[in-house]
């Protein structure tokens, strides 16, 4: 029998775009079978919702109203802040890179190490990396987030992380597993490095486990095109608006 946690995958994929304005779409060419003007409303309204959420305008507007802001870090904050260390959040794994021949990091996680490794230049404050296998991992990865990160740090970037949780499968169990990792170093304050989007949830979920923390986020939700193209549907704004409303759905589910 599946877990909760193994559900959890499987149930955001159907609440949220493009699955639910889909389903909501083929609820109203069946309803149309009996009522065919509410139905086909309803498809209508199916089909017109996933036009309107694969605007990336659209995601721009909902992360800046769904989810709370945060502002860039700067490396002198972080100095002035007694920050000990700089924690950076997993992003998924590409289990098979037929042109490496092993995993690599998705452009999320690749995106947050890279950052995490440009402030720990900047600051010379030691890195630690969270991410193990997530909930939806694919069968066929074999190494855990965390040891793909070890490798792209090292050859990539010429750094070693200090501290890597191999184990965790989302969010609070990355903070949750990595505080008596840095505990035993007597780290309490952190800076902690992942996308914008998915800094509310990150932070309140270390703050949950005892970590005073400043966040650094990366990758904001800004306009990329001229106003026509921003308004036109595109894998890249439906990506950007599911990753928003999952995200507001997590925080709504998160907080007490």
């Amino acid at each position: 029998m599946m877990s909760l946690g193994e559900l959890k995958p499987i149930l955001a994929t159907l609440v949220l775009p493009p699955a639910a304005p889909l389903l909501l779409a083929l609820l109203g060419l069946l309803l149309a079978t009996r009522k065919k003007t509410p139905g086909l409303l309803l498809a209508f309204a199916g089909l017109a919702l996933l036009w309107f959420l694969s605007c990336h305008a659209v995601a721009v507007w909902l992360a800046h109203t769904l989810v709370p802001q945060y502002t860039p870090v700067t490396a002198a904050a972080l100095k002035s802040g007694g920050v000990q260390a700089i924690v950076v959040l997993g992003g998924g794994v590409h289990p098979v890179a037929p042109e490496y021949g092993e995993a690599q990091s998705s452009p999320a996680a690749a995106m947050r190490l890279r950052y995490g490794a440009w402030l720990a230049r900047q600051t010379g404050l030691p890195v630690a990396f969270a991410g193990g296998m997530g909930w939806g991992a694919a069968d066929a990865q074999l190494l855990s987030e965390g040891e793909v990160a070890r490798r792209m740090a090292e050859r990539d970037y010429g750094m070693k992380l200090r501290w890597i949780d191999d184990r965790s499968r989302d969010t609070a169990e990355n903070a949750s597993l990595l505080r008596p990792l840095l505990q035993k170093d007597g780290v309490q304050r952190i800076a902690l490095v992942t996308h914008a989007w998915h800094m509310p949830r990150s932070v309140m979920a270390f703050e949950r486990a005892g970590f005073t923390v400043t966040a650094a986020p990366m990758g904001f939700m800004l306009p990329r095109r001229n106003g026509v193209l921003e308004w036109l549907p595109s894998g890249d704004g439906l990506d950007a608006s599911r990753l928003v409303l999952k995200e507001w759905l997590a925080l709504r589910i998160a907080r007490p």
